[in-house]
């Protein structure tokens, strides 16, 4: 038998009577570690013990260490028989080796035994004066990255062993919590006249001069603290309430589709201005528009802000095979497209180039509803063959609008209009010129020289609706001058 036991948090007053008895009454004891409080008394007491710190100096990868030591137990209980395992703390909390130990076993038909012990965690409530049952979350330092802190609960981050260490925690916790947020630094908890309990803001956390593998912290529940996804989630769901605000309570999904349009093209100029501030605001704007629509979606009991995570998750995943599902490699962003629109066609049930092309959303902008057009029967060969065709055709449809612009057939109007807008997409298309940026820059281009004519008019003291057109187009050729 492997008998698996806990040497409590550090303080000899802390180990159980069983511990000892086990300790005292058997052979073949082997430590974790010999850099822990308790072991100065079995010491005193005589105890006879091996320890695997040579493995941990052999070793950086602490996986790697931890499945080190499990396999020589099973290998020293094939030569020795029954042994003792002994570990800081309890057995089950925060020890990756215990639970190596315990698979191999269940693997090798070996029996074993957990003998318990107080843990660090007891230590750390003690002295804390802390009530689990208000919630409290436990994270090992080592897998901080992949852990999801909540500000709701009190968070404690065990084995904070060093500045690194204590460093790469620091920067994990900034992103959820302002840098001047007042955590403990608990060094040596529950262990008499070594016992440290401080203080201190984030940003100190790596500055401790004491930090060692005794070293914790805890993070208090803190409501009030940086604003994160589920505070957006309640803001709105308070706005929809009949404590709330009228105008929240009564928009739907059909009232808010301009305002998710409008957010959407300022994200786009916040974009092109390069101005970071802008578009943190703009994007906050456009995720208040998903969350907003998730709220009514809720409220009508046909889906909520759940459904649309798990819904973009799953649709990433199954369009990136590549990364998530097998091993087949994509070398490229051209690659990476057309896999994606395959596995889109797939999804959508598309049987021909016409229903992908109906499939293209009318609530894109018309120039840019044209290009994704285009481009779906360039796939198949239904193109110009050189941008001198698409400037021809240019020409072509131009004379058509010529030829119907002073008729009284407006039907007839709009089509040859439409089909010169068309065109010009396509000569766009061919110079990989962006249509929507391109007509954009020359929107403001005009904003611009008009601004020149309104302002000679204003040192001049005349209305603009007094001036003549002539005069305005002198103004205008001028300004243009000065692009």
């Amino acid at each position: 038998m492997i008998k698996i036991i806990g040497l409590g948090p550090g303080d000899k007053n802390a180990l159980t009577i069983g511990t000892i008895y086990e300790l005292e009454n058997n052979k073949n004891i082997f430590l974790r570690t010999e850099k822990h409080p308790t072991v100065e008394y079995l010491k005193e007491k005589k105890v006879i013990f091996d320890t695997y710190d040579n493995v941990y100096e052999s070793i950086e990868n602490f996986d790697q260490v931890y499945s080190n030591i499990a396999n020589d137990l099973i290998k020293k209980h094939e030569d020795l028989g029954d042994l003792i395992y002994a570990v800081p703390g309890h057995p089950l909390v925060a020890e990756k080796s215990v639970f190596n130990l315990i698979d191999l076993c269940k693997k090798s038909d070996i029996e074993y035994k957990i003998v318990p012990a107080v843990s660090f965690i007891d230590a750390m409530i003690e002295s804390l004066r802390i009530d689990p049952i208000e919630g409290l979350k436990v994270i090992d330092s080592f897998d901080i990255g992949n852990q999801v802190l909540d500000k709701r609960i009190g968070t404690i981050v065990t084995q904070v062993y060093n500045q690194l260490i204590a460093s790469e925690v620091k920067l994990k916790l900034l992103d959820n919590y302002n840098d001047e947020t007042e955590i403990y630094y608990v060094r040596a908890a529950g262990i008499e006249g070594q016992e440290s309990i401080r203080r201190i803001p984030i940003f100190e956390l790596d500055m401790q001069e004491d930090i060692d593998y005794l070293t914790s912290i805890y993070i208090p529940k803190d409501t009030k603290n940086k604003k994160d996804f589920t505070d957006l989630l309640e803001i709105i769901e308070i706005l929809r309430s009949e404590a709330g605000c009228p105008w929240d309570r009564e928009q739907t999904h059909k009232s808010l589709e301009k305002a998710l349009i409008e957010e959407s093209y300022e994200v786009i100029d916040a974009i092109e201005q390069e101005d970071d501030d802008s578009l943190i605001e703009e994007l906050g704007d456009v995720l208040l528009q998903v969350v907003f629509h998730a709220s009514i979606g809720k409220e009508d009991g046909f889906f909520d802000i759940s459904d649309i995570i798990e819904g973009i998750c799953s649709k990433m995943i199954n369009r990136h095979p590549h990364v998530f599902k097998d091993s087949s490699q994509l070398n490229s962003s051209e690659e990476v497209l057309e896999k994606w629109d395959d596995l889109k066609r797939n999804e959508k049930g598309y049987r021909s180039i016409s229903e992908e092309m109906r499939g293209i959303t009318k609530g894109l902008p018309a120039l840019l509803r044209a290009h994704k057009v285009q481009e779906k029967a360039k796939k198949v060969g239904f193109d110009f063959e050189h941008i001198n065709f698409a400037i021809n055709k240019v020409k072509e449809e131009l004379t058509e609008v010529i030829d119907v612009y002073n008729t009284k057939n407006v039907e007839k109007i709009k089509e040859e209009v439409g089909d010169l807008l068309f065109s010009c997409v396509n000569v766009a298309r061919f110079l990989k010129v962006d249509q929507e940026i391109a007509l954009n820059y020359t929107i403001d281009k005009f904003i611009k020289r008009f601004e020149y004519i309104e302002k000679v008019a204003k040192e001049e003291n005349v209305e603009l609706t007094n001036m003549k057109l002539e005069e305005m187009d002198k103004l205008w050729e001028i300004s243009k001058e000065l692009d």
